[in-house]
């Protein structure tokens, strides 16, 4: 019987030691906040799956991408770079480029939003909601346990 080795498609650029944390540990840090999520320190957590923003290692292009970057106030070639590729992508002739997307809801609900909106979701994200309600609107869920039979 052989012996299979597994590794990742890449290699990796960046490192920074973590505290492995025993589950006793995690059980005290998790009562310790309540249970809730946003009151743990970033030092407890091992690997986030509160957020779709990440914590992982970048890749050689990205720091490379960084380097290279043209941070001028006005008339950047990085600018220039993305907006156009943006729009080669999109056809879309305006952007309005936002750092993550709970700017980008901030805005986008801002505009669209407003007492007597509702927004119907499965399940709205938390910063979703609060971004919808913080214009008046209703954030109205609506989840479903077997939506197996939906044609979506």
């Amino acid at each position: 019987m052989g012996f299979k080795t597994i590794i990742e498609p890449f290699k990796i650029k960046v490192v920074e030691p973590i505290h492995i944390s025993t589950e006793e540990e995690r059980k005290v840090y998790l009562k310790e906040a309540g249970y809730n999520l946003f009151n743990l320190k970033s030092d407890q957590v091992i690997i986030d799956f509160l957020t779709d923003s990440g914590t992982s290692a970048m890749s050689d292009e990205q720091w490379a991408g960084m380097m290279i970057g043209d941070e001028a106030y006005s008339g950047s070639k990085s600018w220039d770079k993305m907006r156009n590729a943006i729009h080669s992508l999109t056809g879309y002739p305006y952007i309005f480029p936002t750092h993550q997307g709970r700017a980008a809801e901030r805005i986008v609900y801002g505009a669209l939003g407003g007492k007597g909106k509702v927004f119907i979701s499965n399940t709205h994200f938390d910063t979703t909601r609060a971004n919808i309600e913080l214009t008046g609107a209703k954030a109205f869920d609506i989840p479903t346990k077997d939506f197996s039979h939906l044609p979506f």
